[in-house]
C-alpha cells in the first residue's frame, strides 16, 4: 500500500498549504480519501484525475470536500478525456447526504439544482457502519466524535494497514479502528489544553496516547491548523508515543506494509 499526502492542513488550508486529502493505492488502483480545498491541483501533480478508482469521504465539511465541484467540472467538461465519464462514473462513498450536499455545491442557481444530482459522472454510496470492499481495499468505516455525519476509516490489504481518523475528539471508535493497525494518520488540530471544545479534535498528545493504547506501528499527524506550531503537536505525541512519530508532509509518499 502506497500512502501520498496531498494536502494536510487543518479546518482550512494554510499558505501553499492544502487542506485534507490523501491518495492510497493498491494493486493499480487509486482511492483518493477525503478532497479538500487545494487538494484537485495537488493530484494533477501526482496522478491523471482520471486514474482515480473511487473517492471516499469523511464528512462534509470544506476542508475535507471543497475541491469535488472541481472533479466535476473535470469530468463534465474535459475535451478529450481518457474514457467516457458518463460510461464509466467515478464511485463516491460518503456520508448520507453527499448527493445532495455536492449538487447544491455545484448548482448555479435553483432551476439548476433541479436538473443535476451529478449521477452523470458520480456513482454515490451512502457509507454504512461496517465494512465494505473498495477496489483491492477492506474499508471498515465508524463514526467518530464530530459536530456532524464524520466517519474513521481502517483501510487494509492482506499485507497492509491504515487507519485514518478523519475529524474526532477521543471516541472509544478511534481505539477499535487503531487496534495494532501498521499506521495512523492521525489528525492533531491544536495544542493540548483541559478546556478545549469537547467531540471536535485531538490534540498531539490525545493523538499520542492513542497511537500508544492501539499498539499502533507508525503515527503520521495530520490536519494541524494553520495557526497550531506543528513542531509543539509534535513534541505531545513524542511524550506519548515511543514509536515512530512524525508530521505528514504534503507530496510525501508512504509505503505501507
Amino acid at each position: 500500500m502506497l500512502l501520498t499526502i496531498l494536502g494536510c492542513s487543518g479546518s482550512l488550508p494554510g499558505p501553499d498549504a492544502p487542506a485534507s486529502g490523501y491518495l492510497v493505492e493498491a494493486d493499480g488502483f487509486s482511492l483518493a480519501v477525503d478532497f479538500g480545498s487545494g487538494v484537485l491541483a495537488a493530484l494533477q501533480a501526482h496522478r491523471d484525475p482520471f486514474s482515480l478508482g473511487a473517492v471516499l469521504f469523511s464528512h462534509l465539511h470544506p476542508d475535507h470536500c471543497g475541491d469535488f465541484t472541481g472533479l466535476t467540472v473535470l469530468r463534465r467538461y474535459h475535451p478529450d478525456p481518457p474514457y467516457d465519464p458518463t460510461e464509466r462514473k467515478l464511485p463516491v462513498h460518503g456520508p448520507s447526504e453527499s448527493p445532495d450536499r455536492f449538487a447544491r455545491a455545484y448548482a448555479e442557481s435553483a432551476e439548476e439544482l433541479a436538473r443535476t444530482d451529478l449521477g452523470d459522472v458520480f456513482e454515490f454510496h451512502a457509507l454504512p457502519e461496517g465494512t465494505v470492499h473498495i477496489g483491492p481495499f477492506e474499508v471498515t468505516a465508524a463514526r467518530v466524535a464530530h459536530p456532524c455525519e464524520a466517519y474513521g476509516f481502517r483501510i487494509a490489504t492482506p499485507d497492509a494497514s491504515l487507519v485514518y481518523t478523519g475529524d474526532s475528539g477521543p471516541c472509544e471508535a478511534l481505539h477499535e479502528l487503531a487496534d495494532g493497525v501498521d499506521v495512523l494518520l492521525s489528525e492533531a488540530t491544536w495544542q493540548h489544553r483541559e478546556d478545549r471544545p469537547a467531540d471536535l479534535h485531538l490534540s498531539g498528545r490525545q493523538a499520542g496516547r492513542l497511537a500508544a493504547d492501539a499498539g499502533v506501528g507508525e503515527l503520521l499527524l495530520t490536519h494541524v491548523a494553520p495557526w497550531t506550531d506543528p513542531e509543539v503537536v509534535l513534541a505531545e505525541a513524542r511524550e506519548q508515543f515511543t514509536g515512530p512519530v512524525e508530521l505528514a508532509r504534503r507530496g510525501k509518499s508512504y509505503r505501507i506494509g
